[in-house]
C-alpha cells in the first residue's frame, strides 16, 4: 500500500501542475496550449482514481511475506454427513457455515507480484475465496447435494479478472490453491497460506484422528 501512496502522490503531483498550467494558457489566451494542459490534468486526474480504486480494492486481499494463518475451522457434527463450522480468521472476523459432506475444501485466490514490483513495496497477496463440503466417492459427490459459501465480501473491481485481461507486466502469476481434509465432530483444522499455496494441518485430537483414518 505504500507503493500505491506513492504513486497516488505523484499523480495528484502531476494533476495539480497540469491544473496550474492550464489557468496559466487560459491566462495568457493561448486556446491549443489550454486544451492540451486541460487534457493532461484531466489524464491524470483519471490515473489517480484508477489507483486509488485499484489500492481500494487490494485492501480485501492479505500480504503474504512467509507462511501465516488464514482460518481456524472448528467442526460439529449435527447429523450424518451434517456438519456446523465456525470459521475464525485473523483479523477476529468470524463466520458459522453448514456443509454437506465427508470433507471440507478451501479456496484461495494468490497474486504474486515480479522482483522489481516486489522491492517497491508490492507483497505477494492471497484471498480466501469459498469454503465447501465434498464427498470421499466419486459417484456421491456426482449425485449427492452440494454446499458452498463465500469467504469474502467480493470487489467493486476485479483485481484478478484486471491482472488476467490487462496482462499487467508487474504480475508475476496468479492461481488459485486449495485443500481438503476430512469432516469430523469436535475436529479444529487450521489452515495457513505460504509461498506455494494453502496448507492444512489438524490441531486437536479428533482432527488428528480423522486424517489418520482417512482414505
Amino acid at each position: 500500500m505504500t507503493a500505491l501512496v506513492v504513486a497516488i502522490g505523484v499523480v495528484a503531483l502531476l494533476a495539480l501542475g497540469t491544473l496550474g498550467a492550464t489557468f496559466q494558457c487560459a491566462r495568457r489566451r493561448r486556446p491549443v496550449l489550454t486544451t492540451i494542459a486541460s487534457l493532461g490534468f484531466l489524464v491524470a486526474v483519471l490515473a489517480a482514481l484508477a489507483i486509488a480504486l485499484v489500492g481500494t480494492s487490494l485492501l480485501s486481499w492479505t500480504r503474504l511475506t512467509h507462511e501465516a494463518p488464514a482460518a481456524t475451522l472448528d467442526f460439529h457434527a449435527q447429523a450424518p454427513r451434517a456438519f456446523d463450522v465456525d470459521v475464525a480468521f485473523p483479523d477476529g472476523r468470524r463466520e458459522r457455515f453448514v456443509l454437506d459432506g465427508d470433507e471440507w475444501q478451501v479456496d484461495a485466490r494468490i497474486l504474486k507480484w515480479r522482483p522489481f514490483a516486489t522491492l517497491i513495496g508490492f507483497d505477494t497477496v492471497y484471498r480466501l475465496e469459498r469454503i465447501a463440503g465434498r464427498y470421499a466417492d466419486i459417484d456421491t459427490e456426482r449425485s449427492a447435494a452440494h454446499t458452498v459459501w463465500r469467504l469474502n465480501a467480493g470487489d467493486r473491481l476485479d483485481v484478478w479478472s484486471l491482472a488476467r485481461a490487462a496482462n499487467l507486466p508487474w504480475v508475476d502469476a496468479r492461481y488459485g490453491s486449495a485443500v481438503y481434509l476430512p469432516m469430523a465432530d469436535r475436529a479444529q483444522f487450521e489452515v495457513s497460506v505460504g509461498p506455494s499455496g494453502l496448507v492444512a494441518r489438524p490441531r486437536n485430537d479428533a482432527a488428528r484422528a480423522a486424517v489418520a483414518g482417512w482414505h
